[in-house]
């Protein structure tokens, strides 16, 4: 049956100011970045946001159009009728001919009407959507121009930085491996509750790195011997002497 070896506090500590050491380089990499990742998902986001809107006023132009286009028809339809009715009038044989006819006449001009006033309405609020259009095709090309300088000013910064990453993300990977699950769920934890990051600090100047917060000279002499692993009773963080933290 395998052994599972055991570490000393010392080496459990070494692993641990290991991780947060390509961490926290892994961390610079990040800040170089700064909001530009999101900056470009947000404007990759909203550029599809836009051009779906432009794809939806132009399916509703195009649906006026037809409309516009079906109301033309009645009026073709209509005027023919018209021609129809008033060369019958002139047939007529007995007065029910003529009000029916004239009665037809008067639905068909009617329908006209009706018809060019929607057509006019219509145009109206194509004239409308056209200058929505407009704008939303403009503001596409506001935000595909920012996105660009964007994206450039990321894909500089990824190529300098790439090879960098990929290694530093190698380590961090092997590093991780060698540290106790228990105390690599804590330090995660601990990563996530300040903003630098920091889970793995040296004291400095008698002090907290993280915190600044003072530690007593026993506290020191403890942490120096490394025989168990010590927090700061002020911000959690795990302490380590300046010579390790020097020498790892």
């Amino acid at each position: 049956m395998a052994t599972v070896k055991e570490y000393s506090v010392e080496e459990k500590l070494a692993s641990l100011l290991n991780l947060q050491k390509v961490e926290s380089k892994l961390d610079e990499i990040a800040i170089l970045k700064g909001e530009l990742p999101i900056e470009v998902r947000d404007l990759e986001d909203e550029i599809q946001g836009l051009h779906a809107r432009e794809t939806r006023i132009e399916e509703e132009i195009n649906g006026i159009n037809e409309f516009i286009e079906q109301k033309k028809e009645l009026i073709t339809n209509s005027q023919e009728l018209l021609k129809k009715y008033e060369k019958q009038s002139d047939n007529v044989k007995n007065n029910r001919e003529y009000e029916a006819i004239n009665k037809e006449i008067e639905n068909q001009t009617l329908d006209m009407k009706l018809a060019e006033r929607h057509i006019k309405d219509a145009n109206e609020e194509i004239t409308d959507k056209a200058r929505i259009l407009d704008a939303a095709k403009k503001n596409i090309a506001t935000k595909e121009g920012n996105l660009k300088v964007k994206k450039g000013e990321l894909d500089k910064i990824i190529a300098e930085t790439e090879k960098e990453e990929k290694e530093c993300r190698a380590i961090s990977e092997k590093a991780r491996a060698a540290v106790d699950p228990r105390l690599l769920t804590s330090f995660d934890r601990i990563r996530k509750n300040f903003r630098n990051g920091l889970a793995v600090v040296p004291v400095v100047r008698d002090a907290c790195g993280g915190c600044f917060n003072a530690i007593p000279p026993q506290r020191q002499s403890e942490i120096r011997q490394h025989k168990k692993i010590i927090v700061c009773e002020n911000c959690g963080r795990v302490l380590v002497d300046e010579e390790m933290n020097v020498t790892k």
